[in-house]
């Protein structure tokens, strides 16, 4: 053995055959029952590998960890144990000198070995280390660092597999952090560990601490293809993956969406819609219905998983993506009042109608518009005489929230309007509506914004007295308190006190004669309501003529303001491709603020509606097809037409471009008087005789 230590510290080259040599002679010991040669074969390798030095220990590591696995795979209990014994030997052993944990920190040393990032050894080192930690649970880490560890918790087992574990990953490359994570899944499933979610969330924090933080979108996207593995897994196991992935976006911060943003969100939006799926039908099977119990309230359960992961990776982003997300997600859930047709036509099952989900779909879009953490201070609706208690914390919009409500403010005005019209809306969904709308006001918000947010409350209220709208009394009171909780708000925002007047006369009315038409009274267990609901007028409404008026003087628009706001579609709704449609409101006033002078009386103006702007568009892709149908017929005439017509034609061309040329020129230049000269008329008068400049003759030097 001295000899053959020798020769390995000597020629560090040969420890590879001789490692292979060892493994060989072990293997075929093993199958003819030779165990003293197994043993012997097993204490050579294991006085080699603590001999050897670590820049020369990785050559033969792939050979002692074959020799290892087939020890372990014996069905003597004697081999197995002489197994598990040179690997304690070898991982609990720490090189003084080197200061080296066992034979992971030696290989990952050098970092010419690549081989145990290799899959089939990562799924049996990853595991074991996984473990050992499991079965230290109870003496976790106080800390994500080690090092804060008392002397004695690092002397545990737990703890020496946990800095192991964390040195193995903070080593490991762009190339092996899936090979590293795969297997940390697949120890999660087999057995069951996502539904306690301690254990698996404590995994995951020892990865996101450990690993480089420009790789922590690598382990974010595991994370959701292993989601998508699981989509027809019990909820339990589906919400332990996503508080997980929830607890790993706090962590990776702003790297943990990485390039593929829309991509994180359009899986975790899949993922709800799924839940929301899955609790309607009953089943995970829509052929097989009731093939599986699905319980109600861990589908619920992991629905608000969802929305708060969504959250947690929105607050990674800047602010200009966080509204494009935004804007993403309100794509991706259908609007109430544009699906129900595509509901009518195709005969399909439309999760986006229920209730539930309009519910989840107000919560992700609240929790993306809020950045200041103003959201709890609006969780229920009431008439707030000063809002200063609340502490609001507002600023002023930045220049991507201007850009994106430009753009798509017309799509979030038609959601609110539309949401309270539905029938089936309760107090939960009237109180995001009154979030949605408070929130638009403190983050979104400019001088129009705020115009157009008024229109859309006063638009609300004309909703709760038309007749035409066959709403419940309830859904009329509703709208009715949730439009004057709202523009009483909007009012002291404005800091305008006519405005705030005029908006404190109204609710005191309505506090004397109709209480049910203020929230106090409607959003409450029991609400208080009329059994009809009488015609209303007067001071119990709010008049947009009074509050344009007051609005005017403070340099708001007038015009604007007075226009109604009425919802309109456009054809890109249907595409999901949402696009603003707030010049066609701006566009209607101007055109007829333009065409009527002031001291006459003012003619309608042009209506411009969805079948004029569906002509529009048609028109303009007709005139593009016989533009192409056109140049087409040019190539092809150039490209088979014989060289002497083409000659003619061009020739043809440039005589006539000449002479209108000549004419345009005849026309519009006199230039100044000729040098060569004057003439005298009859009456002894001097005139100066112009010369077209092409027959001007120029010295050469003037000349280029």
């Amino acid at each position: 053995m001295e000899k053959l230590t020798f020769y390995a510290l000597s020629a560090p080259e040969k420890l590879d055959r001789i490692g292979a040599y060892l493994s060989e002679r072990l293997s075929r010991d093993v199958a003819r029952h030779r165990y003293g040669y197994v043993c012997i074969a097993m204490e050579a390798l294991d006085q080699l590998l603590m001999a050897c030095h670590c820049q020369s220990i990785n050559l033969f590591v792939e050979s002692f960890l074959k020799m290892v696995r087939k020890l372990l795979e014996a069905d003597k209990p004697n081999l197995q144990i002489l197994g598990t014994n040179s690997v304690c030997t070898h991982c609990c052993m720490v090189n003084i000198k080197e200061n080296i944990h066992g034979v992971v920190r030696k290989t990952v040393n050098d970092e010419l070995q690549a081989n145990i990032w290799d899959p089939q050894h990562m799924d049996k080192i990853v595991p074991s280390l996984l473990f050992n930690l499991q079965s230290g649970e109870g003496t976790e880490s106080r800390s994500p660092s080690p090092l804060q560890a008392s002397e004695k918790e690092r002397e545990s087992p737990a703890e020496l597999t946990e800095r192991c574990f964390r040195e193995l990953l903070g080593r490991s490359a762009y190339g092996n952090i899936k090979n590293a994570v795969t297997p940390v899944l697949m120890h999660l499933d087999n057995h069951s560990l996502w539904e306690g979610k301690t254990f698996a969330v404590r995994c995951f924090k020892i990865i996101m601490y450990s690993i480089q933080s420009q790789h922590s979108h690598l382990v974010i996207q595991q994370l959701l293809g292993h989601l998508d593995a699981n989509s027809k897994s019990s909820a339990t196991v589906r919400a332990g993956i996503v508080e997980v992935l929830l607890e790993a976006a706090a962590i990776a911060a702003s790297g943990s969406v990485g390039p593929t943003v829309l991509e994180v969100f359009n899986t975790l939006l899949r993922h709800l819609r799924l839940s929301v799926d899955y609790e309607l039908t009953g089943s995970y099977d829509r052929i097989n219905i009731g093939t599986k119990i699905i319980k109600e309230h861990e589908e619920r359960q992991l629905q608000e998983a969802v929305i708060r992961t969504i959250g947690s990776f929105a607050n990674t982003l800047p602010t200009y993506q966080r509204s494009e997300v935004m804007l993403f997600i309100m794509g991706k859930v259908p609007i109430p009042g544009i699906h129900a047709v595509e509901v009518l036509e195709t005969g399909k099952l439309s999760t986006c109608l229920m209730p539930h989900e309009r519910k989840l779909h107000q919560s992700t879009d609240l929790i993306l518009i809020d950045r200041h953490d103003n959201l709890p201070k609006f969780s229920t609706i009431s008439i707030i005489s000063d809002i200063s208690v609340l502490k609001l914390k507002v600023d002023k919009c930045s220049r991507q929230d201007n850009l994106f409500m430009k753009k798509h403010a017309q799509h979030l005005y038609r959601h609110i309007y539309l949401c309270s019209k539905e029938q089936s809306s309760v107090q939960p969904h009237f109180e995001k509506l009154y979030s949605l709308l408070a929130l638009i006001s403190m983050e979104l918000a400019n001088e129009e914004v705020v115009v157009d947010l008024i229109r859309v409350a006063l638009a609300l209220q004309d909703l709760a007295l038309s007749s035409e709208e066959m709403l419940p009394v309830y859904n009329r009171c509703a709208i009715h308190a949730l439009s004057s909780a709202y523009l009483n708000l909007i009012s002291q925002l404005t800091t305008v006190p006519a405005f705030c007047q005029h908006v404190h006369e109204v609710i005191e009315m309505r506090q004397k004669e109709s209480p049910y038409l203020l929230p106090e009274d409607v959003f409450i267990e029991n609400p208080k309501i009329p059994k009809t609901l009488e015609k209303l007028e007067g001071e119990l409404l709010f008049q947009q003529a009074k509050i344009t008026e007051v609005l005017g003087g403070s340099g708001y628009n007038t015009e604007r303001l007075a226009t109604p706001y009425v919802p309109q579609f456009t054809d890109e709704d249907r595409l999901s491709k949402r696009k603003s449609i707030g010049e066609t409101i701006s566009l209607q006033v101007e055109v007829e603020s333009r065409n009527s002078p002031e001291k006459e009386e003012r003619t309608p103006a042009e209506e411009i509606t969805f079948e004029t702007l569906k002509n529009t568009i048609v028109d303009s892709v007709g005139v593009e097809e016989q533009e192409k149908e056109r140049r087409r017929q040019v190539v092809e005439k150039f490209q088979k037409a014989p060289f002497e017509e083409i000659a003619a034609h061009c020739g043809a061309r440039a005589t006539m471009l000449q002479s209108k040329l000549n004419q345009i020129f005849e026309i519009t230049i006199r230039p100044p008087p000729s040098p060569s000269g004057t003439i005298t008329s009859g009456y002894g008068q001097t005139q100066s005789r112009s010369v077209p400049v092409y027959e001007m003759k120029f010295p050469d030097l003037c000349v280029y």
